[in-house]
């Protein structure tokens, strides 16, 4: 994670304002105030051979360690370090939990199944380029950044300029239709409001004086009723009068209060007694069952007691056995740890070693790639001097040439060697061993001859005796009687040229009949990459868009080599909704599984589509936001064009399947797999049935 820690949310909403200002690149920032931390899992830290990274990061300054520290937390989470890979490998995968873990070298094992860094990746990655090719492909990928940065911003700007034309058109039509209802409010609701209003208010005048009327009704009717009141009163007076004189009270409205009352009280009274006693008797039955359960209990603990009792004996003298292996252990665990150092420091310096001598073999090799380049080079040189001197020879036997030989003859030269077709390589090398062994001798020649060095030179003096030679010649014709002899010689030599003639133009035929056949190869090679590479150009655009559900997203693919790209590397770029360009290594890992799908439907779903599809695990590193465009896009396909398996482990991803396959463990004498299988198209998706609803 590359990210800015601040000290609250106030100054990092301050530095994305300022970054905006200045149109400068995104940034995250870590609010210490703002950060929510979960808890740390405190078994991580009894795993042997591992620390949590929160514990082995050290802090320079005292006064900001707990802050910092915060931070680490959030940031690395449970994140285990070991030593070396296989340690980080085994703590992340073996265990009956995933863990994250990374080893010292940088190589990080994610929950996922993911490995990503190291000092190995780096190496390898190092290895596919030299210094000068990476120098030249900065500087064009500097370029071409820069004139995608400006086309970008020409087409944002484009867009936006097309985004505010259309809300000033919708302002304009709002505008005119919000004049129109202010013209009908002016001339028809207004009066008729004002109407309205004068005729509730004399209808309200009305009602206030039914009201008054309404109320001195009632007055009268309550007067009325308290004089009746009183007369019952009086009347039950006069009956109860001596039954009240006995009993001691005014009227016999008071005894009738009172008498309810206390016989209210005591029934209530007497029904809360048997309450409690049912409940009293009930408790002590429950007690006395108790008891004697907890005497049963206690006579078995009783037992119990005096088993533990000879059971810790024997552990005593078990464990002071133990304590001894203990301590010879511990003394053998120091003397192992001391080992294991110095082989530690003794490997550290073999590993040195290797490097260096590493260095030093890559050099030699690009020195022997060098070195062998030269001698093909120079073997190359001595073929053609080697079918020139062959040549020369042959023309000299052809023709009748005297030539002086210490070794040899030159009848040993035959012209059949010059059909290729007809030798191989092995017989061939074995005529120039044996014209090899013809041994020229140049003390014949003048000094002037013998002193020419360079093939310039020699063939400047070779130009200047053809033109003395042909100067002799014509006056040979002009000058001699034909010689019979000569004539036949003549004759047969020119019948040896023309086959000789014959053979090179049936080589040169043959020659340009393989040129013309791979020129076709080569065209249809190209139509048919071209075919591919077009569609697909085309087509990955679209159902990029589609998987992303934007418009703006886009997808790019281009050739390195245009005239025939499939000796070069395609080259594959992405621009995610709402981001500027990047290349395809700084994308998020969402980013480069959706731009990975997009690439594998593109080329197998519509130029050659495959009868089915096997994912497994595409939404690991996929959020919820994006598990659901890639499942509405695979659930859109696979209706019509395809036909999916995907493995997954996320509910949001396996929960819109048509169907599911779970494979689970069991055990009966021995462990095997059992299959469960659930078909979900009778439970349509809440989306769909909201689909249905809204088109019917």
């Amino acid at each position: 994670m590359n990210a800015i820690v601040v000290a609250s949310e106030k100054v990092a909403r301050d530095c994305i304002h300022f970054i905006k200002e200045e149109r400068a690149e995104p940034e995250t920032f870590l609010p210490i105030d703002y950060l929510e931390i979960s808890p740390l899992n405190e078994r991580l830290r009894e795993v042997p051979g591992a620390k949590m990274v929160v514990d082995v990061v050290q802090f320079n300054t005292a006064s900001v360690a707990a802050q910092l520290r915060k931070v680490v937390q959030f940031v690395c989470g449970n994140a285990l370090v070991c030593e070396t890979i296989k340690e980080a490998r085994s703590v992340a995968f073996d265990r009956q939990e995933r863990n994250k873990a990374v080893s010292l070298d940088g190589t990080l094992f994610s929950k996922s199944g993911t490995v990503s860094g190291g000092s190995s990746y780096l190496r390898t990655k190092a290895r596919c380029w030299d210094e000068k090719d990476m120098m030249r492909l900065k500087e064009r990928k500097d370029q071409l950044t820069a004139e995608m940065r400006d086309l970008m911003k020409l087409r944002r700007k484009d867009s936006d300029l097309k985004q505010i034309i259309a809300e000033a058109q919708g302002l304009q039509t709002r505008l005119k239709y919000s004049k129109t209802d202010l013209e009908n409010l002016r001339k028809k609701a207004i009066p008729k409001y004002q109407a309205d209003i004068s005729r509730m208010e004399s209808e309200l005048a009305n009602l206030d004086s039914q009201i008054q009327m309404q109320q001195e009704s009632v007055e009268a009717k309550d007067s009325e009723m308290r004089k009746i009141r009183d007369q019952i009163n009086q009347m039950e007076d006069l009956v109860f009068s001596d039954f009240c004189a006995e009993i001691g009270v005014d009227n016999i409205r008071d005894y009738e209060q009172e008498h309810l009352k206390q016989q209210t009280e005591l029934d209530k009274k007497r029904l809360e007694f048997e309450t409690q006693c049912t409940r009293l008797n009930a408790q002590l039955e429950y007690k006395q069952d108790q008891l004697a359960q907890q005497k049963k209990k206690l006579h078995k603990m009783e037992e119990i007691i005096d088993k533990e009792d000879r059971t810790m004996a024997e552990q005593r003298k078990d464990e002071e056995k133990m304590l001894v292996a203990v301590e010879e252990g511990q003394s053998k665990l120091l003397e192992l740890k001391k080992q294991m150092l110095s082989k530690k420091s003794q490997v550290a310096a073999s590993k040195a070693e290797l490097d260096k001598k590493t260095q030093s073999l890559q050099e030699i090799n690009r020195e022997l790639v060098k070195l062998q380049q030269e001698a093909l080079s120079v073997e190359t040189a001595l073929e053609q001097k080697r079918i020139a001197r062959h040549n020369l020879l042959l023309a000299c036997k052809i023709q009748g040439l005297p030539i002086t030989l210490l070794s040899g003859s030159l009848n040993e030269i035959s012209e059949v060697q010059l059909d290729t077709e007809s030798e191989s390589t092995s017989a061939t090398m074995s005529f120039y061993e044996r014209e090899a062994q013809l041994v020229i001798d140049y003390s014949g020649l003048d000094a002037e001859l013998r002193s020419l060095q360079s093939d310039e030179e020699v063939e400047a003096y070779v130009g200047r005796l053809k033109e003395s030679v042909s100067s002799i010649e014509g006056v040979l014709h002009r000058t001699t009687t034909p010689n019979l002899k000569a004539l036949e010689k003549m004759r047969e030599v020119k019948e040896r040229l023309q086959g000789v003639t014959d053979a090179f133009d049936a080589s040169t035929r043959a020659a340009r009949k393989c040129s013309q056949k791979f020129e076709q190869v080569k065209a249809r090679r190209l139509q048919l990459f071209n075919q591919c590479f077009e569609h697909v150009s085309i087509v990955i655009d679209q159902i990029y868009k589609r998987i992303c559900r934007n418009s703006s997203a886009q997808a790019i693919l281009s050739a390195d080599n245009p005239d025939e790209p499939y000796l070069g590397g395609i080259n594959y770029n992405c621009v995610a909704p709402g981001k500027r360009f990047m290349s395809m290594d700084n994308l998020s890992g969402g980013e480069k599984a959706i731009a990975a799908l997009a690439l594998l439907f593109a080329i197998h779903s519509s130029f050659r589509p495959a009868p089915f599809f096997i994912l497994d695990e595409v939404d690991a590193a996929l959020d919820n936001t994006n598990i659901g465009k890639v499942t509405s896009f695979i659930r859109e396909e696979s209706r019509e064009n395809m036909q999916i398996i995907v493995i997954s482990l996320k509910e949001e991803f396996f929960s819109k399947a048509d169907a599911l396959l779970g494979v689970y463990s069991d055990f009966d004498e021995c462990m095997f797999s059992r299959i469960l299988s659930l078909d979900l198209r009778p439970y349509p998706l809440v989306e769909e049935d909201n689909g249905k609803q809204a088109d019917k």
